[in-house]
């Protein structure tokens, strides 16, 4: 993490004295570096197989916290290649050093031991966000009104954390997640506990995005530059299950039967509301958008398990997700008609005649999603749907199946419409893709491939790394 954070401070005075025309390269070769040292001082560290607390006792180091940061890691590079890579639309001096402070957020979220902890990293990794995605040179109205409605909204959901935290503290004494766990196993002033989970669970799923808190995702989604919502999309859900997760299993383990059949119930709504609504939209960043929705009422199952499987199989849906969704969105940025970048699926009638790789490849990441077999998405959801089985909820897992049969229509209807349909004369095109972008394409093809061809080696580690430091 401060290696991270250190590469964005040298970000920022790099695009402070650089001059104007080195300012960019000399940005973008900071924040690989310092993205890449993060990575091997975190493979140092899990090599060593030591799981400590560590800051005061405000940081754990694990399982979870290492394996989620590894994952936030490697995506973050490929984010911040398709961020830089974006050639019709080159990035504002400030996006990259916004993304490291973001990321480093990201890294501190899965990873804190208490709730402030917890409520200072939510904000390190938004508030850089919230400018992301207001910082756009072409549709920029539209940006900026995403930015907006991401700012206020999600200021309400840190008031409701917030709020929750306090709850807590007057319930255990403590913000520390091993008071809360001890507090919660005496078993006193239950009305405290029940308002604070209650809130704080709030201001979570309004991060990942859950039903009945999820209005902005469709709206920023589609207002946000395509790069910066692919970040948002992929990147930004580990940090904010990580800190779900740990939250849910570490500090109220003891309070699983109040806990359980409400995110069950929010886990099912979350699910359904967001097939359901995709299959209407015409926009294809709103409808990756819904599918984002139902996406996190399928990774939540995870959570309504409550063991190690479920930690498991939640771990390996989030990078086989967050690989195929930012994948998916760098392909949307090489979309392209008269008037430059085009999101209107009406535009996208033939593209598989006039760009068979690309979108051949695409085709591919969609089938990922929608959880098709020989995909990473397929393993990842058997793998949490087994989870939740072997703890007797048979009945979630049927409507989570009929979910993931809606999210296949308007998944293969983009397919149909890519290779069955005439191109119109005045369609879209797919233009020639950059090397950065090239790199994040070819890498989330063969994740989502190779996930479901061999997915041993993830899936073993997801499971060797699903044990929470307690």
């Amino acid at each position: 993490m401060l290696v991270v954070f250190a590469a964005g401070v040298l970000g920022v005075l790099v695009t402070t004295f650089a001059p104007r025309e080195a300012r960019h390269r000399g940005q973008l070769t900071w924040v690989i570096a310092g993205l890449a040292a993060a990575l091997g001082c975190l493979v140092f560290v899990a090599v060593r197989g030591e799981c400590t607390v560590t800051a005061a006792g405000s940081i754990v180091v694990d399982g979870p916290a290492l394996f989620l940061q590894g994952a936030a890691l490697v995506l973050a590079i490929l984010a911040v290649l398709l961020i830089a890579g974006r050639g019709t639309e080159p990035p504002p001096p400030e996006s990259l050093p916004l993304t490291m402070f973001a990321v480093g957020g990201l890294l501190l979220l899965p990873a804190a031991n208490d709730l402030l902890t917890m409520f200072v990293a939510v904000e390190v990794l938004s508030l850089p966000l919230y400018l992301l995605c207001g910082l756009a040179r072409v549709r920029a109205t539209v940006a900026h009104e995403a930015s907006l409605k991401y700012f206020v909204l999600g200021g309400f959901s840190a008031a409701f954390f917030v709020y929750g935290a306090a709850m807590v503290y007057g319930f255990a004494g403590s913000v520390a997640f091993p008071g809360i766990r001890a507090a919660v196993a005496s078993g006193a002033h239950r009305p405290l506990l029940l308002i604070g989970m209650a809130l704080l669970a709030v201001g979570l799923l309004f991060k990942i995005g859950a039903a009945p808190f999820h209005s902005w995702v469709p709206d920023v989604y589609q207002g946000a530059p395509t790069a910066v919502t692919g970040l948002l999309a992929a990147v930004t859900k580990i940090g904010a299950f990580g800190a779900f997760l740990r939250l849910f299993t570490v500090a109220f383990g003891g309070a699983e039967r109040d806990w359980r059949p409400v995110l069950t119930g929010v886990a099912v709504l979350t699910m359904v509301l967001g097939v359901v609504i995709a299959v209407a939209q015409q926009d294809v960043k709103r409808m990756l958008g819904y599918s984002a929705v139902a996406h996190a009422g399928f990774m939540l199952l995870g959570v309504v398990a409550a063991s190690r499987s479920g930690i498991a199989g939640t771990l390996f849906y989030l990078t086989v997700y967050g690989c195929g969704t930012l994948g998916a969105f760098a392909l949307v940025t090489l979309v392209h008609d008269s008037g430059g970048e085009t999101t209107r699926l009406a535009s996208w009638a033939g593209l598989g005649r006039r760009s068979p790789v690309a979108a051949g490849i695409f085709a591919v990441l969609l089938l990922g999603l929608a959880g098709i077999p020989l995909t990473g998405g397929f393993v990842g959801k058997f793998a949490v749907f087994s989870a939740v089985l072997a703890g007797g909820g048979f009945a979630v897992v049927i409507v989570a199946a009929l979910a993931s049969a809606v999210a296949v229509f308007f998944y293969a209807r983009v397919i149909v419409l890519m290779f069955f349909h005439e191109p119109r004369p005045d369609g879209a095109v797919i233009i020639r893709p950059g090397a950065r972008v090239a790199v994040v394409i070819a890498v989330a093809g063969l994740v989502t491939v190779g996930a479901g061809v061999a997915p041993g080696p993830l899936l073993g580690l997801a499971g060797q790394a699903a044990s929470f430091l307690r």
